[in-house]
C-alpha cells in the first residue's frame, strides 16, 4: 500500500470547537480549551502516524478582523496554514451563519470537509437546516457530523481524511506528535488556567514568557513571567495577599506534572508591558510571526 502524507488546516469561527475536535483526533490535549473566543493564538500542529498515512492537523486561531498587531499575526497563521493546505476541514457549530468572505473564498479551490459541530446539543431539523446553509456557502462540500466533546462521529470523519490525503512520504519522523517545544505547552497551560480563573479583560491582556526550564531526574523547575498591559491588571493577577495568583501557580503546576509526567517546581510573576498587543518587537519574542 502506498503511503499517504497531508498538512490538514482546521478553520472556523472563535469558540466552535477546532481545539476540541483537533484534540480529539490526535488523541492529546494539545491545543487549550476554554469557552471564551480567542483562546487559540498560534498555528498548533498535531501529528496522527500510522503504518501507512501520516495526517498532519493544525488547529488555527478563530477567524476575525483584527484590531491590534497581535490579531494581525493570529490571521497570518490561518493565512499560511492555508497555503499549506492539502484538506481543509471547515468547522461549524449547530445553527452558526456567520463567515467570513474572503477565507471563504480562498478555500473554495481547496478539498473542503465541512465538519458540523456539537450536534448533541441540537435537534435533527437544527442540524439539517445548518447543513444545507452552508453546503450553500461552500458549494455543497460533504459533511460529517461530531461532537468533538463526546467522540460522536469522530471515526468516520477520519477514514475520510485518510482518503483524500496524497501519496507522499511522511513530513515528520512517525515518532513525533507536534511541532512545538514543551516550552510553548507550558506556557499554554499557564494561559489557560488564567482563561478559566480570571474575568472580563484580564485573560486577553496576557501573555506568558518561560524564562527557565531546567530538568533533572527527579522535577523540573520553570520560572514563568505573566506580562500584562496595566498595573490595575497586575493587582488583579495578584489577587489579595498573592492568593489569586497562588491559586493560579497550584492548578498549572498540576496539569504541567500530568502533562510531562514528572514533579514541577512552578514559579510565577507579574510584569507591566504596556500595550504589548500592538508592540512588533514584544510579539516577535513571544514567538508571534513564528
Amino acid at each position: 500500500m502506498e503511503h499517504k502524507a497531508g498538512f490538514v488546516s482546521i478553520l472556523g469561527n472563535p469558540n466552535v470547537g477546532k481545539s476540541t475536535l483537533m484534540n480529539a483526533l490526535v488523541g492529546e490535549k494539545l491545543s487549550i480549551i476554554t469557552s471564551k473566543a480567542q483562546t487559540t493564538r498560534h498555528r498548533i500542529m498535531g501529528i496522527v502516524n500510522d503504518e501507512n498515512f501520516q495526517i498532519v492537523f493544525s488547529d488555527t486561531p478563530g477567524l476575525l478582523e483584527p484590531n491590534y498587531k497581535m490579531q494581525e499575526y493570529m490571521m497570518k497563521y490561518v493565512n499560511t496554514a492555508l497555503q499549506d493546505s492539502d484538506l481543509i476541514i471547515y468547522v461549524v457549530e449547530v445553527n452558526e451563519k456567520n463567515y467570513n468572505e474572503a477565507i471563504i473564498e480562498k478555500i473554495k479551490t481547496l478539498p473542503i470537509i465541512l465538519v458540523i459541530n456539537k450536534i448533541d446539543r441540537a435537534t435533527a431539523e437544527q442540524v439539517t437546516a445548518t447543513q444545507l446553509y452552508w453546503e450553500e456557502i461552500l458549494r455543497h462540500r460533504e459533511t460529517f457530523y461530531v461532537s468533538a466533546t463526546k467522540k460522536i462521529g469522530l471515526e468516520k470523519l477520519m477514514t475520510k481524511i485518510v482518503e483524500l490525503l496524497p501519496v507522499c512520504p511522511p513530513y515528520f519522523s512517525k515518532d513525533e506528535l507536534t511541532d512545538r517545544p514543551l516550552r510553548f505547552f507550558v506556557s499554554e497551560i499557564i494561559r489557560e488556567k488564567i482563561l478559566l480563573l480570571y474575568k472580563k479583560e484580564i485573560p486577553y491582556s496576557v501573555e506568558i514568557e518561560i524564562l527557565s526550564y531546567k530538568e533533572s531526574k527527579d522535577i523540573t523547575r520553570i520560572d514563568a513571567v505573566i506580562y500584562t498591559e496595566r498595573e490595575s491588571q497586575k493587582a488583579i493577577l495578584l489577587g489579595h495577599k498573592g492568593e489569586a495568583i497562588k491559586k493560579l501557580g497550584i492548578e498549572s503546576r498540576i496539569e504541567i506534572e500530568a502533562f510531562i509526567g514528572q514533579k514541577v517546581y512552578l514559579s510565577l510573576s507579574v510584569k507591566v508591558q504596556k500595550d504589548w498587543r500592538n508592540n512588533e518587537n514584544r510579539l516577535k519574542n513571544f514567538g508571534y510571526g513564528i
